[in-house]
């Protein structure tokens, strides 16, 4: 548990990236698997499907840069494979899976941060140019990034029989029992995700 202010924020975003996403992806598993691939949505991507599995690509993208930095090691050099197939997983099963997984990992990263490493320079080699952010960049775009279009899959479940669920009710320590259940299939306590017990 990182104790720079900063770093203690960049992680406790990347638990509640892993937990808006396990409980979107819980209400997702719900539809019917036509329900999940149907296209013709209204939304940047036109299905559920193609969204939920872009955020995990993108996300499988700036981990493995962010690992790569941390590592020493030089960029990926193809970053186009991250896209091939674009859709990757067919079922919510496969793709809710793998998203845990690399949330897993994002934990596990923000985890080793402190303040004092943020500033540290992280580049993604895309072709035709290099993208050079530091670590506090990319995690923030990273964030920002997921919860765009998980947005997006929150309000294509509208048009759906699956009624989309409360994605903030995360950071508010007298919500503890809203997230209850979460924290629980999950394998969290207030206490690890916090650092502290909840009054």
């Amino acid at each position: 548990m990182p104790t720079h202010p900063f770093s203690r924020y960049l992680l406790a975003q990347a638990y509640n990236n892993a937990w808006a996403d396990h409980r979107l992806l819980r209400a997702c598993g719900a539809l019917t698997q036509a329900e999940f691939e149907a296209t013709g949505r209204t939304s940047f991507f036109p299905g559920i499907r193609h969204t939920l599995n872009h955020n995990l690509t993108v996300q499988r993208l700036y981990l493995d840069a962010l690992w790569r930095d941390w590592h020493g090691e030089p960029p990926h050099p193809d970053y186009q494979s991250f896209f091939e197939p674009e859709q990757p997983y067919a079922t919510c099963a496969a793709l809710w899976q793998a998203q845990r997984e690399s949330n897993d990992s994002l934990i596990a990263y923000c985890a080793g941060l402190s303040d004092d490493e943020l500033d540290a320079q992280v580049v993604i080699d895309r072709g035709d140019e290099l993208q050079i952010d530091t670590r506090q960049r990319l995690l923030a775009h990273l964030f920002q990034h997921q919860i765009h279009h998980r947005g997006q899959v929150h309000a294509m479940l509208a048009g759906t029989p699956v009624a989309p669920p409360q994605l903030d009710e995360f950071y508010s320590s007298g919500e503890a029992g809203l997230r209850a259940r979460d924290f629980a299939e999950l394998g969290w306590t207030e206490e690890q995700v916090w650092g502290e017990q909840t009054p």
